[in-house]
């Protein structure tokens, strides 16, 4: 569901201070990932990122839902058989995804995973599904149906051909985690950045910020807004990369797992906060959500803000947004 619609500012290789920020762009999880390390040398630099490629790779053998080796491809198999026993880990990531559901009232769904295809956005859709065949795509879907063991890390998936999947905040996850371990080996200063679920530490080794930029929906190839980030996350979800357009009326790639039908009338959201994971489902769930009930659910969550762009193009931005920090590019 994202799509690479964060920039950050930076070369290959900047050295300054006794210091290089390095950065090395690589396809994990199915996506791009930049990272970014900021050390006394490139070769040192390297190795930590040998180290954060090694972390994202470990995090994909356990989430993944497309490699049958993996304990979500486990849960899945077994839907409507029997629980599965899982690592804490990803027992607690479930959990914390089903707490997204349960905070948005279902715009957010991990079983969104087994829903029917019916959507085409290659340009040979060019009439709506019946209401009949939306329903049944997403039968399958519900987060109720998710039964969590805690005293015996179990995951048991209620329904014959439910399926679980954690492309929705899996990235985002895994950017965490890897920002995580970088900081306990003692890197001062980096960017995780998986195909747009960001999350920094640190400066530049000039004693800058680090700098991030929103793509301006109306024009790809620029952006509206850059704003400092020095330790935090920040996601974009976005419709004017995947959509489609029937009876004058755009429809996204983000689908309302509770309907079955696109969301609309956001053209993108932009989430600031602690963690990559929660920033990702709070702007998932917002651009199903739309632009007033999102921001009333963005403004209930004193850790996050938030800036709602719509298709019309108006912009709207949370209470708690710091506007000094933002500079407008148009």
């Amino acid at each position: 569901m994202k799509r690479f619609l964060l920039i950050a500012f930076l070369t290959s290789s900047i050295v300054l201070n006794a210091q290089v920020a390095h950065k090395r762009v690589v396809k994990l999880m199915g996506s791009r990932f930049d990272i970014t390390i900021v050390a006394k040398d490139i070769p040192t630099a390297n190795a930590y990122i040998d180290t954060a490629v090694a972390e994202i790779t470990r995090i994909e053998n356990l989430i993944s839902e497309w490699m049958p080796q993996t304990q979500v491809s486990e849960i899945n198999r077994n839907a409507g058989i029997r629980p599965v026993v899982v690592d804490q880990e990803l027992f607690d990531l479930t959990q914390r995804a089903i707490g997204f559901s349960k905070l948005t009232d279902g715009a957010f769904d991990i079983s969104f995973a087994a829903a029917d295809k019916i959507w085409k956005y290659d340009g040979s859709m060019t009439v709506l599904p019946s209401p009949e065949e939306v329903k049944e795509s997403v039968k399958k879907i519900g987060y109720q149906n998710i039964i969590l063991d805690k005293e015996h890390r179990t995951i048991f998936l209620k329904l014959p051909g439910m399926k679980i999947g954690f492309g929705s905040i899996g990235k985002g996850y895994a950017a965490d985690k890897t920002k995580e371990l970088m900081m306990e080996k003692g890197v001062v200063a980096g960017i995780i950045n998986a195909s747009g679920d960001m999350n920094t530490w640190g400066k530049q080794p000039d004693g800058k910020e680090w700098t991030i930029g929103i793509t301006n929906p109306k024009n790809k190839a620029r952006v509206f807004a850059v704003f400092p980030l020095t330790d935090g996350a920040v996601v974009t979800s976005g419709s004017y990369e995947k959509y489609i357009e029937i009876d004058k009326k755009r429809y996204s790639h983000i689908i309302d797992p509770r309907t079955g039908y696109p969301a609309s009338g956001l053209s993108s959201v932009t989430v600031f906060a602690k963690s990559a994971e929660m920033a990702n489902g709070i702007s998932t769930s917002v651009m199903v959500l739309g632009q007033e009930v999102g921001m009333n659910l963005i403004n209930q969550i004193p850790q996050i803000s938030a800036v709602i762009v719509t298709d019309s193009g108006k912009i709207f931005y949370s209470k708690n947004f710091d506007h000094k920090k933002l500079k407008k590019t148009n």
